[in-house]
């Protein structure tokens, strides 16, 4: 790789504001960006980012999302502005 033109690579805690969880990874985001530090149970400080949405409280991982009637919504928008005739 070439240097100086990627960005910085290390830990970064994101925490789940909507499901009180966080987690640790690394990414590109550092301490200048996220803004905030927390303690981690390791002992060492790093960047923490909030998200309002993450893997936890997400409706597809959590089981909570609800599948959409797409023929009804077919049947609906061809009766409101009539179906398309062949060309």
């Amino acid at each position: 790789m070439r240097k100086g033109i990627h960005p910085a690579y290390g830990p970064v805690v994101f925490r789940d504001r909507a499901a009180n969880h966080a987690f640790l990874t690394r990414s590109t985001l550092t301490a200048t960006t996220a803004g905030k530090t927390v303690e981690w149970e390791d002992g060492n400080t790093y960047p923490v980012v909030d998200v309002e949405i993450s893997y936890v409280s997400h409706p597809f991982y959590t089981g909570t999302a609800r599948v959409l009637d797409t023929a009804g919504r077919v049947e609906r928008f061809e009766r409101r502005f009539g179906k398309r005739g062949r060309a």
